[in-house]
């Protein structure tokens, strides 16, 4: 292992699992015993009505660390996360989830269906099956908890919407936090989002750092 490795399991928490942002009335949610259906079915809009989204994303680990970047959305499947510094980069290509770290030339691969963050890249999942709705003691807040009791190694996934008439289902991602099995937890934060504008296959691919690695990026 290098001596980076925890700054790129750190991240990996991306698609590992997901909660709430830290601070105010977002951070007191507590799970109802059963998820109101309305609330699921709206959420499950929202979703399936996201096509492609972009929005600048703001990351605190555990330790309180913070980066910065701009993410990329477009169903079905792909996802990616650009950080600032330019030297980490988070793609999911509608089959698997890459980590590339670039400054020790390392590449990471999940199938996307290992992680909850399936729930934001495959609209035709039902979130009634595996979602539960959070209380967070504000109407203009919608969390659902997202996990798979098959799998607990996935950790744990929970969105975070904000109630805004013109965003998708009158649902606009706000963010999650994500939970790995050993409970480290990761918080995204989204701003500026931008909905259903047109968004390259191509920015979905990427260089390939690994020495003898020939050809174009994937």
């Amino acid at each position: 292992m290098t001596k980076r490795f925890p700054r790129f399991a750190r991240a990996l928490a991306i698609g590992a699992a997901i909660a709430l942002p830290p601070g105010g009335a977002l951070m007191t949610a507590g799970l109802h015993a059963q998820a109101p259906a309305d609330e699921l079915a709206a959420v499950n809009r929202a979703i399936r009505g996201t096509t492609s989204l972009s929005a600048n994303f703001v990351q605190t680990d555990r330790n309180g660390q913070i980066q910065t970047g701009k993410l990329l959305l477009k169903q079905p499947g792909k996802i990616r996360f650009d950080y600032g510094a330019g030297d980490l980069l988070i793609v999911a290509d509608g089959r698997s989830l890459y980590m590339i770290d670039y400054q020790v030339s390392q590449v990471q691969r999940w199938p996307i269906r290992n992680s909850p963050l399936g729930a934001l890249l495959d609209p035709s999942r039902d979130l009634s099956k595996y979602g539960k709705l959070a209380q967070t003691d504000d109407p203009r807040i919608v969390s659902v908890e997202v996990r798979d009791p098959q799998h607990p190694e996935y950790g744990v996934l929970s969105l975070v919407f904000t109630r805004k008439p013109a965003a998708p289902s009158g649902l606009e991602l706000y963010g999650w936090i994500a939970k790995d099995a050993q409970g480290n937890r990761t918080t995204i934060r989204l701003s500026s989002p931008v909905y259903g504008a047109a968004i390259a296959d191509s920015a979905f691919k990427w260089r390939d750092p690994r020495p003898n690695r020939v050809g174009p990026s994937r």
